[in-house]
């Protein structure tokens, strides 16, 4: 199965949030989001677009399956 990458920890620094924060926008627990950002579990569609919508942004620039092109 390939890996799925996030940018979540990225847009967390960027709005200086924590991951309880997005947790409980999305009521999933706060642990999820370290999964999620340690590549240790894989959201489902739902949960991925939920995401990219709290962080006001599309499904692509929170999620891919290649490695994100370098920012600067």
């Amino acid at each position: 199965m390939p890996v799925l990458l996030d940018r979540i920890a990225m847009l967390r620094a960027e709005r200086g949030v924590s991951r309880r924060e997005p947790a409980e926008a999305l009521g999933v627990h706060y642990q999820t989001v370290g999964y999620l950002e340690r590549g240790e579990y894989s959201p489902s569609l739902h949960l991925a677009l939920r995401i990219a919508a709290y962080f006001e942004g599309a499904v692509e620039v929170v999620f891919a399956t290649a490695p994100f092109p370098r920012i600067g």
